[in-house]
């Protein structure tokens, strides 16, 4: 994999390059749609590719291991036959699945972490060197090292102590991902995850550390966990002064479009979240002019296209009037429009924030759209 940098912003710290993969080339900044269990939720890939216009889409190892399990998996080719997905693919290392799993009788030890399924209560174990080994079988071009995900409220004790097994699980991911080779024919990348919660000194050993590794990407994890916008934004600032200039900068499960867009200005270059799709399923659009709720009355009697400036085909097919008919009809397509029509948004947020970059006038285009993309309609 080969990350190339192109241009940087002469106002911040925003920049656009272009990552290599064996499945193609991403252009960053880039949002990567969810597909937890390798569908995102309500979008055909055709949608996906050629309407969207995605480049790379997320994997879990946590779900995928549990349904449909490593052999289907290994047995179809990896993930991108199995799915049909013939681009880039990143996959999650399903720490923050597991770590979420509190009540379940889940145990913590350095060996790695037992858990219960959610599906039927099963006992699985978890282990830095296994979780490799299952994201191999997978066969995403981008895998993450296992982690433990600390809540955001954690007390330094806790976020150091959780710091030292990271690392320590970590060196073990990077020793089991060098000591054995990809499945299918094609290069896979491991990406280090950076954590430490929200205490300034934990960010920075974190970053160190991950960096001595020398990976092709890096990851900043534990973010946007409760904690206020403007700490996370600091954390950033912290981590990014650390990693390496010509490596990828992943910033995960972020967030809103003003938080994507601090994030570009403060120097990453790789989103995710399910806000768009889960947002969107409940009825929540996001424009480059604002939110819309598509619940509201106001939009009953409104038969203008749902956004004369979007860039998918549902948002001129459809109107506000109709897409609001089909949610308080409970139609399984008002899900589909409005997932369709946020991940469209969001994609195309990066990548004018990229033209942006590219043409030097970033820095006042994202103050603008922060006001705008924050209004409620």
């Amino acid at each position: 994999m080969q990350y190339t940098l192109l241009a940087k912003d002469k106002n911040s710290e925003a920049r656009c390059g272009v990552l290599t993969t064996a499945h193609g080339e991403i252009h960053t900044p880039v949002f990567m749609p969810v597909g937890t269990v390798g569908s995102v939720k309500a979008v055909h890939m055709r949608e996906l590719k050629e309407d969207i216009r995605a480049e790379i889409i997320l994997g879990n190892t946590y779900h995928l291991y549990l349904r449909p399990g490593t052999e289907i998996l290994q047995a179809a080719g990896g993930l991108h036959r199995f799915n049909g997905w013939d681009r880039p693919i990143l996959t999650d290392s399903g720490g923050f699945q597991v770590f979420s799993l509190t009540g379940t009788g889940r145990k913590i030890t350095e060996e790695g972490v037992t858990f219960r399924s959610h599906i039927d209560g099963s006992k699985h174990l978890f282990t830095p060197e296994n979780v490799m080994d299952i994201q191999r079988q997978i066969g995403a071009d981008i895998v993450m090292a296992f982690d433990e995900c600390p809540p955001g409220t954690s007390d330094y004790n806790y976020a150091r102590h959780s710091l030292g097994l990271t690392q320590r699980w970590l060196e073990r991911c990077v020793a089991r991902f060098d000591e054995t080779a990809p499945l299918y024919g094609y290069e896979q990348n491991l990406f280090p995850i950076v954590q430490g919660c929200t205490y300034r000194d934990l960010r920075e050993k974190a970053a160190e550390h991950a960096v001595s590794l020398n990976r092709a990407g890096y990851a900043i994890g534990g973010l946007a966990v409760g904690e206020p916008a403007e700490e996370m934004y600091a954390m950033i600032e912290v981590v990014n002064r650390i990693l390496p200039q010509d490596k990828p900068r992943y910033l995960m499960g972020v967030g809103t479009p003003a938080n994507i867009l601090e994030g570009i200005e403060r120097g990453v270059d790789m989103f995710d979240c399910v806000m768009p799709t889960r947002n969107g399923r409940n009825g929540m659009l996001f424009t480059r002019n604002g939110i819309m709720n598509m619940r509201n009355k106001k939009w009953a009697d409104d038969f203008s296209p749902l956004d004369p400036e979007g860039t998918s085909y549902v948002d001129t097919c459809y109107s506000k009037a109709y897409l609001r008919h089909l949610f308080i009809s409970e139609e399984i397509l008002a899900m589909q429009i409005a997932s369709i029509h946020n991940l469209a948004f969001y994609v195309w947020l990066t990548q004018e924030a990229r033209r942006q970059i590219l043409a030097g006038t970033f820095k006042s285009w994202k103050d603008e759209m922060i006001c705008r993309v924050t209004t409620r309609l």
